[in-house]
């Protein structure tokens, strides 16, 4: 198959997913910004079955996020140390939409899983997914796109802010697009 067929179903794809959060949304009754526990419980309660935050440390380098799917829960988990917490929200829309997308869990990870989680069992450690620091897997991207529409359209560009307003810092967050405010 040409590699434009698979980039024009690719792009179907993805806007149909952008489409589908959309209306998750408005039916969740998410309009402008919004925390994301609250967008967790909201999507839970229309799911009929909660979307659990839980903060942990994480090695680095190694995955910020995972997603563990089970039959009472889903529970998200997300780095809770080394990080700001716009890139906590980031992580947790990023998992959110591999749970919207409904995408399949990775087996090959399960060594991974019991390291990080030992106490979970295998079957519930095999229905999980993580974030990868790659973005080349067609479902990494349809996570991202996912999380970039769900932060856009619950975030105020405002609320992002640096850790420190040093000249340095300043810098670092104009050249990424971010907004700065003066004092």
């Amino acid at each position: 198959m040409s590699s434009l067929v698979q980039r024009v179903r690719r792009d179907r794809r993805i806007a149909g997913l952008r489409r589908r959060l959309r209306s998750e949304l408005r039916a969740a009754g998410v309009e402008g910004p919004t925390p994301m526990a609250e967008i967790c419980a909201r999507f839970g309660e229309r799911r009929g079955k909660p979307i659990r935050l839980l903060a942990v440390p994480m090695e680095v380098p190694g995955p910020f996020g995972l997603w563990i799917k089970t039959t009472a829960a889903d529970v998200i988990l997300y780095q809770g140390t080394g990080t700001t917490r716009f890139h906590q929200e980031h992580i947790i829309a990023h998992e959110l939409g591999h749970l919207l997308a409904d995408h399949p869990s990775d087996e090959g990870d399960d060594e991974m899983w019991r390291q990080l989680l030992p106490d979970i069992p295998p079957s519930v450690i095999r229905s999980a997914l993580r974030r990868r620091t790659s973005y080349a897997n067609e479902y990494e991207q349809e996570a991202e796109v996912l999380a970039t529409v769900l932060l856009e359209a619950t975030t105020k560009a405002h609320e992002v802010t640096l850790p420190s307003w040093s000249p340095r810092a300043r810098r670092a967050q104009t050249s990424l697009g971010d907004p700065v405010d003066v004092l």
